[in-house]
């Protein structure tokens, strides 16, 4: 099991974002980030939005580096990705 998470290059709020993931478990992922203080509320069903300052400690406390396109391969394989056309269905996301 391990947790990953990708360059900060998401711009919003100010900053620029991170996406922090599991490869093989929520419990897992939900459990690093209540470790290092991430609140429940940067979770977005299947990653955590963080902002670029907490990246340097997130590595430092066990999370793995990667691109952002392996991130989504390894959340895939997992099975936990959620698709953005997935979200919409749930009413999750407003219809386009």
């Amino acid at each position: 099991m391990t947790v990953l998470i990708d360059k900060p290059m998401w711009p919003a709020h100010g900053t620029v974002w991170s996406h922090l993931v599991s490869d093989s478990s929520l419990a897992e992922l939900h459990a690093f980030a209540a470790r290092n203080g991430i609140p429940r509320r940067g979770f977005d069903l299947d990653h955590y939005d963080v902002p670029a300052h907490r990246y340097d400690a997130l590595v430092a406390s066990g999370a793995h580096p990667v691109d952002n396109r392996e991130l989504v391969l390894r959340l895939r394989a997992s099975g936990l990705r959620v698709r953005g056309r997935d979200r919409s269905r749930r009413g999750l996301l407003p219809e386009s």
